[in-house]
């Protein structure tokens, strides 16, 4: 995979601060998100790159090795060590174990410099133990994906595109707003015969209408009449799931909670498992009353 300037993809300098660094982020990731760019696989492209270098640039360790390493920052720990073992091996003659002689190609590094050597140990040079080339892990890609709270309520398959390329995958129901999953060997391949990185997704569900949703549970606010209210009724909910009566007992209060067990959000990977539904009335009151009906009002606070 080609080498990525992060700075230059968010177009920032590299002594950009942390604010400067995730105003340029939010400002390209909303022109180049999937939902505006559908159908435009050079726009999801940069959007997933876009990421890549909010990712590492907002991180102040692996920023700190991208800024000493470049393309090869995830393997500066590697490196460190290998510099490590060198300056070990000159203190002690430089001529046996570690990473002197035959090793590494049939080199010596004695008074060498270490960007030679890191060349040859990311096997840019042909170098590696018994003249093979190290492997190491593909890059890990991340993703978002938007759903609306009911497309999360069931188990359904949806096909992401990243990186230009097409991924089908099964979302459960009851994936929480952003929940990360993980499919693994879904990021870039390997180096030198290494395994792909991997693939992480982060879900947003969008705030819906009228369900509201805490964890499991989904509150719902609900009008009713005052007659309903005062003589008690029969009030028709929605649910996620479809409609449900519900009788409104004699005498209820405005703000009145009540409970549907069962009828709220699907349990992350437990089939069959639900929270609860918590429906707040909301009495209405009569507008526009004749004056027959007030007069009856009057009677009944006199009475």
């Amino acid at each position: 995979m080609a080498f990525i300037d992060y700075y230059k993809i968010l177009g920032i300098d590299k002594k950009a601060s942390s604010d400067e660094i995730k105003k340029a982020y939010r400002k390209l990731a909303r022109k180049y998100h999937p939902d505006l760019n559908p159908k435009d696989k050079e726009a999801q492209t940069k959007f997933q790159q876009i990421n890549e270098a909010n990712e590492v640039l907002n991180d102040a360790e692996k920023r700190k090795k991208y800024d000493e390493y470049g393309e090869n920052w995830k393997h500066a720990d590697q490196y460190e060590e290998a510099k490590r073992s060198q300056s070990q091996q000159r203190q002690h003659g430089g001529s046996t174990g570690g990473f002197g002689g035959s090793e590494y190609g049939g080199s010596s590094f004695g008074g060498g410099d270490y960007s030679d050597f890191f060349e040859s140990f990311f096997g840019r040079s042909g170098g590696g133990r018994s003249g093979q080339s190290a492997k190491y892990k593909g890059q890990d890609y991340q993703s978002e994906l938007n759903l609306s709270l009911l497309d999360a309520y069931t188990t359904h398959k949806r096909t992401l595109t990243v990186n230009g390329k097409n991924i089908r995958i099964t979302i459960p129901a009851g994936v929480a707003d952003g929940q990360v999953i993980k499919l693994k060997g879904q990021g870039a391949p390997g180096a030198n015969g290494g395994p792909n990185g991997d693939l992480f997704i982060t879900f947003k569900i969008t705030e819906d209408p009228m369900f509201k949703r805490l964890n499991d549970d989904l509150y719902v606010n609900q009008d009713i009449s005052l007659y309903s209210a005062v003589l008690g009724g029969e009030v028709t909910i929605e649910t996620l799931s479809g409609k449900v009566k519900l009788k409104v007992a004699p005498g209820t209060q405005n703000g009145t909670k009540v409970r549907l067990k069962g009828k709220g959000y699907p349990i992350y990977k437990k089939e069959g498992e639900f929270g609860n539904m918590f429906v707040t009335y909301n009495i209405t009151i009569p507008t526009n009353l004749t004056d027959k009906q007030k007069d009856l009002f009057r009677e009944l606070s006199e009475s």
